[in-house]
Order: C-alpha cells, then structure tokens, then sequence
C-alpha cells in the first residue's frame, strides 16, 4: 500500500470524501488545498449519461471561457494568401500551407490547437491519421475549420476549450488556474458546464448531466452538488 504523505493528510484534512459540495463551497476547498510549487490548473470532470459508441450519443463542442484558461496556447493555421496575412495579425504562433503540411507530416507539431480555412481542408484532411489521435484535427463542429481564421485564433487565445465524451461517458476540460479569483472560476465553470448541457445528443436519454467533480492539478476530488452548478441556484 502507497505510504500517505504529509502533504497528502493536509490537503484532505476536514475533506469530505462522499459529500457533494456547492460550486463556489468547492471552487474554496480546491484553491486552499493547492500546495504544488506552480500555478496549478482547476479540472472539471462530467460524467454524462451517454454511450459515445453511438454515433447519435457523440459529444462533442467547444466552450470560450469568459475568464480564459490562464494559459499560452500556441495556434497553428492553415491557410494561403490574405487569409494567412489575417491569422497572423491574430495573434497565430504558425501559418502556412503546404510547407505546414510537410512539417507536420514529419512528426514537428509544435502548437496546442489547429485551425484550417476551408479550402485548406483537402491538403489537411492527409494529417488525419497524425492530427486526429492528438485531438487536433480541425473541425468545422468545433469552429476550426473556419473562413474566419482571425476570430478563431482570438477565441483560442482567449479561452476557447475543445470536449469532447471519452468512451466511459466522461467529459474533462481545464477551467483556470488556482490564482484566478474565485468568481472568475466560478464563471468558467458555469460557462463550460452550460455548454456541455447544450451539446447533450438526440440520443442520449434518461438523465444527461450525472455527476461531477473538479480538482487542482496535485490536490483532491471534490464532488459537486449538480444543483448549484447554474447561476442563481
């Protein structure tokens, strides 16, 4: 049996392991647990009621947080011309075309999210098998694939976060960082648990939204009462 550490007694220390705690009780209970050396991030994980083996049970979408992620993210695009010109005054890390294609084809992927304009997409649709295990193959669901390259860029850089359901049913996205204050994590989780609410599938029946929990990157679950997790609950 793992040897519990000091550390590990004080972050679930007064923790109640089997309760489900109110969102903002929550969002206190992680940022004063979190005693990793680095900013840690805040994970939110919904289990949903679907079995994403079914093509009509798929979730899939994307959430800009109204606070950001906190983090840099690097942003490839794919496009020519003016279109080029546009996602670098946008703020992108790497544009190109063909030569973007071969760079990525030769295993260099140096960039956290992927955008393609649409007439880019028969050269990129060759990245599938590369791009696709690594979740970022633009798609035009999630708004990469885009004639609007500078707006994708901006809500990227901005706090723009894919989901996607796992095949236990299970959606997970980054929503801040512990420095955030606590109302501003308040409001990205909100934002994210809204969104994956509103992706829920024809397919899905019985009840949608399960459980959830969040957690800082080095410290404990903490499991959410669902009925606080929209505003004015």
């Amino acid at each position: 049996m793992a040897k519990i550490t000091k550390r590990m007694k004080a972050v679930y220390d007064g923790l109640d392991r089997n309760k489900s705690y109110g969102l903002e009780e929550a969002v206190k209970l992680i940022k004063s647990r979190a005693s990793a050396k680095f900013d840690e991030s805040v994970e939110l994980a919904i289990n949903l009621g679907v079995d994403p083996r079914h093509a009509d049970q798929m979730v899939r979408g994307v959430c800009v947080l109204p606070n950001g992620t906190g983090k840099d993210v690097k942003v490839a695009v794919f496009a020519r011309g003016d279109k080029a010109e546009e996602a670098k005054a946008a703020g992108a890390d790497i544009v190109g075309a063909e030569e973007l294609v071969a760079e990525v084809q030769a295993g260099n992927i140096n960039f956290e999210r992927c955008i393609a304009t649409p007439d880019m997409m028969p050269l990129v649709g060759r990245l599938g098998k590369v791009l696709g295990p690594r979740g970022l193959m633009p798609n035009p669901k999630v708004g990469t694939v885009t004639p609007d390259v500078a707006q994708a860029v901006r809500d990227a850089k901005g706090g723009a976060v894919e989901f996607r359901v796992e095949k236990a049913g299970i959606v997970h996205a980054g929503v801040g960082k512990v420095s955030f204050d606590d109302q501003k994590l308040v409001e990205n989780i909100r934002a994210f648990w809204d969104a994956v609410n509103r992706a829920k599938p024809t397919g899905a029946k019985g009840t949608y939204m399960k459980k959830a929990a969040m957690s800082s990157t080095m410290g404990p679950g903490v499991k959410l009462d669902l009925s606080t997790m929209v505003a004015d609950a």
